[in-house]
């Protein structure tokens, strides 16, 4: 019986993890697809990522390829497409267009993935995909190549203890209010980045300050009791030397 439960409880929630359901994914929306966005194109790394508070804007030089396959993971670990928006293509010329804008220019969707096609090898690609929070992780669509990823406003990854990167091997640079993260060559599955507000640091410092000042106190205030409990064992001494009770 619990087994049957057990599956009853997986199947349902492969079933509400969205793209991933038994039914396959959902309809790609047109809308999305095509809204407005700006994309920094002067890019030199081959996968750039501009994170903001609410969504990530990722471009890409594809290169000799005409496609791009993407894709996440659910809460079960199971590949997934994101929530592709604002999806562009620009031509190495430097046109940029919408999927409307061409035929050759599609994204199709399967249960894991989603691919971007465009009209002709090379050139770059770019779209938006929603995000929260201060943590963000992304599989290597292209690897073995240069990465980049400019944090939002106001952020850093400079503490150990509040921020951190993988993998290793990464250069950080301050333009701006903004902390570029820059990988020469990733040659692994994914990278993530855990970062902090530079107010969180302030908080962590005061927090920090306060219990240390705490614990002094609570050292003197030990060391006192310490010594008065000494003096007292020592009076307890010198009357049973003079044969008091």
């Amino acid at each position: 019986m619990r087994r049957l439960l057990a599956l009853a409880m997986l199947v349902l929630l492969t079933m509400s993890a969205g793209c991933t359901s038994l039914f396959g994914p959902g309809d790609l929306d047109q809308e999305q697809l095509n809204a407005e966005a700006e994309y920094d194109w002067d890019t030199d790394a081959t996968a750039t990522i501009d994170l903001r508070a609410d969504r990530s804007r990722s471009v890409y030089d594809l290169e000799d390829r005409r496609n791009l396959s993407v894709y996440g993971s659910n809460a079960l670990g199971l590949e997934r497409p994101p929530n592709l928006q604002s999806v562009r293509y620009q031509y190495p010329n430097g046109t940029v267009i919408a999927p409307d804008d061409s035929e050759e220019f599609r994204v199709q969707q399967s249960r894991e993935r989603a691919t971007i096609r465009v009209p002709e090898a090379g050139g770059k690609v770019a779209f938006t995909i929603p995000r929260n929070g201060k943590s963000f992780t992304t599989p290597t669509f292209v690897e073995d190549t240069s990465y980049e990823v400019v944090l939002p406003s106001n952020t850093d990854v400079a503490v150990p203890l509040l921020g951190k990167v993988s993998p290793g091997g990464y250069t950080t640079e301050q333009v701006g209010d903004r902390v570029h993260i820059r990988w020469d060559t990733v040659e692994t599955s994914a990278i993530s980045v855990r970062y902090y507000l530079d107010r969180d640091l302030l908080i962590f410092g005061s927090l920090a300050g306060l219990l240390t000042v705490a614990g002094l106190l609570g050292a003197v205030y030990y060391q006192m009791q310490i010594r008065e409990l000494a003096r007292r064992r020592q009076e307890v001494g010198l009357d049973m030397e003079s044969g008091e009770e």
